[in-house]
């Protein structure tokens, strides 16, 4: 499933001044820390043994004149803040798609106009004393580095050096090339997912010297079918390549020169990859987030409703939700402390903090 293809008929079917009365009661903003399920009873707790987490949906103190788009994507930098990028409701009153919080949920700052309807994958990456952000723009179609305040530092755009791709030819469009998600390599190579375009993989040096491109559309070993998520794992001996073949249903791995090395199971329609300790969370689509070991072994589906109608549920409002069950997880990440925060493919944005209990 590709999410932007999704329709929008509660939006259709709901006139403006209701939709700006809903606001202002409060179910689209502001978003209050902490706020309780639908029976005011204590938060749910997720998962079992050592992985057990307590539910805080709706978290983080959002302004009142920013309403959430579709959560797609977030990030923890080193000073705990978190970063999370969206593609901006129409009914916010800020063009900001880029929000920040600190470590407790109360806001810092926003920016990022120019990411409005194409804020997708967000990675950080420390690059000697200094910190950047990788923005994927799946609507003018760029990866974007920018400092963690928001100065740019480089742009890719489309890859007309690969030989996969090319300039328009006689009037021809350009090969389809729409990035959803990068990945940092230990010697800087960015990898960038072409997740919504012709299924490739870029491999860039740091400076933007395109090195390879690996991939294509398929189902055979190696190739891929929306590699929506990438991430460089660092757990082993020697790093390699994690990519999230969402269309495909699988995660596959590959050496850092695109070789397939392995399949990796149990996730659905994994999103995006983050890890803390040894333990790799996974945002799947279908209305879970799964948690891998080192071996790569499912230990837990927490708020799981895949049985669900999800598809249907993220075009309602807030009080469709079911607490501790998740709806389209598209993007998850670890805090310094291993709680985890989950942001979702919903028509009003959710974010959601698992706050670890054991």
């Amino acid at each position: 499933m590709n999410e932007r293809k999704a329709t929008t008929n509660f939006w259709t079917s709901t006139s403006r001044r209701e939709l700006l009365q809903i606001v202002a009661a409060g179910s689209l903003g502001p978003i209050i820390l902490g706020a309780t399920n639908k029976s005011g009873n204590a938060k749910p707790v997720l998962g079992q043994g050592e992985h057990r987490y307590e539910v805080y949906h709706d978290w983080g103190e959002l302004p009142e004149y920013i309403h959430y788009g579709n959560t797609h994507g977030i990030c923890v930098d080193s000073e705990g803040n978190i970063h999370i990028v969206h593609t901006v409701h129409w009914t916010s009153d800020s063009d900001d798609s880029i929000v920040v919080f600190d470590s407790k949920g109360k806001f810092v700052r926003s920016w990022g106009k120019q990411f409005k309807n194409g804020a997708h994958g967000l990675h950080v990456e420390r690059e000697g004393k200094q910190e950047f952000l990788y923005i994927c723009d799946t609507k003018r179609r760029l990866v974007t580095k920018t400092t963690i305040s928001g100065e740019e530092v480089l742009i890719l755009g489309y890859p007309k050096e690969s030989r996969f791709y090319h300039e328009a030819i006689q009037g021809r469009p350009p090969v389809k090339y729409i990035p959803t998600n990068v990945a940092i390599s230990p010697n800087g190579d960015i990898y960038v997912a072409d997740g919504y375009g012709s299924n490739y993989v870029l491999q860039y040096n740091s400076t933007g010297g395109l090195i390879r491109t690996f991939g294509g559309t398929g189902s055979a070993l190696g190739e891929l079918k929306q590699p929506h998520g990438i991430w460089c794992d660092l757990r082993g001996s020697t790093p390699i390549i994690v990519v999230a073949d969402r269309g495909n249903n699988r995660i596959q791995s590959f050496t850092l020169k695109g070789e397939h090395l392995a399949l990796i199971g149990g996730t659905n329609l994994p999103c995006h990859f983050h890890q803390h300790g040894g333990v790799v969370v996974v945002p799947d689509l279908g209305a879970r987030v799964t948690l891998l070991n080192r071996e790569n072994e499912v230990i837990a589906h927490l708020g799981d409703d895949s049985q669900s109608d999800w598809q249907e549920t993220r075009l309602l409002g807030r009080q469709k939700f079911t607490p501790g069950k998740f709806i389209c997880p598209h993007s998850a990440c670890f805090d310094h402390d291993g709680n985890i925060f989950v942001v979702e493919f919903v028509e009003i944005g959710r974010v959601t903090k698992l706050r670890r209990v054991s």
